[in-house]
């Protein structure tokens, strides 16, 4: 499928949700309530079979955090990445996807590891890549290590 008709299958299951289109990949913007809803439907429908997700990662803009999920159809060759905006920063928590992608599990193992997002119902949320004594989220902005430079 094109972009667009990606975008117009995607519109017709879910049509709450908005585009950026500004990347090579159709990108869907999404809150945080409805991410589960969307990708049980990206994954199980037909025309769409959602069926690898390849990268799952976070950004901090300060004011808020970004998770961005990289999907790939393997059958029809396509790609959509799904971004969830996550506004209260003190406490970040999402749903997992990891019951819908496997692949999920550790990286979003690692997301919570590096910036401190928790995903609900994950079968094992432990750190993954930092000791389990390790302060703090090294890739929050507001992140401060004593053996850092500062420019």
């Amino acid at each position: 499928m094109t972009n667009e008709e990606l975008k117009i299958a995607v519109s017709a299951l879910f049509p709450s949700v908005t585009y950026d289109e500004t990347g090579e990949y159709l990108t869907v913007l999404i809150s945080p309530a409805e991410l589960s809803p969307l990708m049980n439907g990206l994954r199980s429908n037909g025309d769409l079979s959602f069926d690898y997700l390849f990268c799952l990662t976070a950004v901090d803009w300060k004011t808020h955090l970004t998770l961005v999920y990289h999907l790939q159809s393997k059958v029809h060759r396509h790609v959509l990445v799904v971004k969830a905006k996550i506004t209260d920063i003190a406490n970040p928590v999402i749903e997992t996807v990891s019951d819908i992608w496997q692949t999920a599990n550790f990286h979003e193992r690692e997301v919570y590891d590096l910036f401190g997002i928790t995903f609900t119902r994950h079968p094992d949320m432990r750190r993954i890549l930092l000791d389990e004594s390790w302060e703090g989220y090294p890739l929050r902005k507001n992140y401060v290590d004593e053996n850092m430079i500062e420019i």
